[in-house]
């Protein structure tokens, strides 16, 4: 289950899972989610104060495992700048054009827009084609993963965009998905619908979850490092 607390400006989401063990332990893992493994007795409203009082600890540790998430480098939206969509670079290239488009041709991402220097405009147009086209790869890769799968249901999946995170899945089962990940290969998403996947049947980063997870992508490490040490 997913809860949270105010700690300042800051807002601490965490996923428990009760166990039968004497003292509370709480989780913070590189890709910025807390954990904490709790005692069968004890109450979210002593979970959440145990979680309140180690919130500095909590947050000292997203500052460090921060260093290692993937920076966006800033685009300027210009023409001869690189651009990266399923892992492939292509070099931007604005035209003048009564109609806005963008296109996908050859080596080039080319945009077509009335006044080449609206750099807003520009913007704009490369985000409406990379969430459509997100859109359609992201279901495609979702409903092939299913098949690794006997759910017994289809799970909802949607789109959003998150800054710490390339995929979650809810207490409620919905998986959401960060759209920059477009701009990874095709495996690297894979390897985020899979992770999430799994967490509908393991909740938690256990021992069950990576047999799991081992079982429906055997080389998901090498796509998980690549995705960690991608720029995108």
């Amino acid at each position: 289950m997913d809860y949270s607390i105010a700690y300042g400006r800051q807002t601490i989401s965490f996923s428990v899972q009760w166990r039968n063990r004497k003292t509370l332990a709480i989780e913070v893992y590189p890709d910025l989610s807390v954990n904490v493994v709790a005692p069968l007795k004890a109450s979210i409203e002593e979970i959440k104060e145990k979680v309140l009082k180690r919130a500095r600890w909590i947050l000292l540790q997203w500052n460090y495992f921060d260093q290692f998430l993937p920076r966006t480098p800033e685009r300027e939206y210009v023409s001869g700048e690189s651009h990266l969509y399923l892992g492939k670079k292509y070099i931007l290239k604005i035209r003048q054009s009564e109609k806005d488009s963008v296109k996908l041709r050859g080596g080039n991402f080319e945009v077509f827009v009335r006044n080449p220097s609206n750099v807003s405009r520009v913007k704009q147009l490369m985000a409406s084609w990379y969430k459509l086209n997100a859109t359609r790869k992201f279901d495609q890769a979702f409903t092939s993963s299913l098949d690794n799968f006997d759910l017994g249901h289809i799970p909802e999946f949607r789109i959003q965009r998150m800054k710490n995170r390339w995929g979650s899945c809810s207490a409620n089962g919905l998986i959401s998905l960060n759209p920059e990940i477009i701009k990874a290969p095709t495996k690297c998403i894979e390897y985020v619908i899979l992770h999430e996947l799994c967490h509908l049947i393991h909740s938690d980063h256990s021992p069950k979850f990576y047999l799991l997870l081992d079982r429906v992508q055997p080389d998901w490490r090498r796509w998980k490092l690549r995705l960690e040490k991608s720029t995108i």
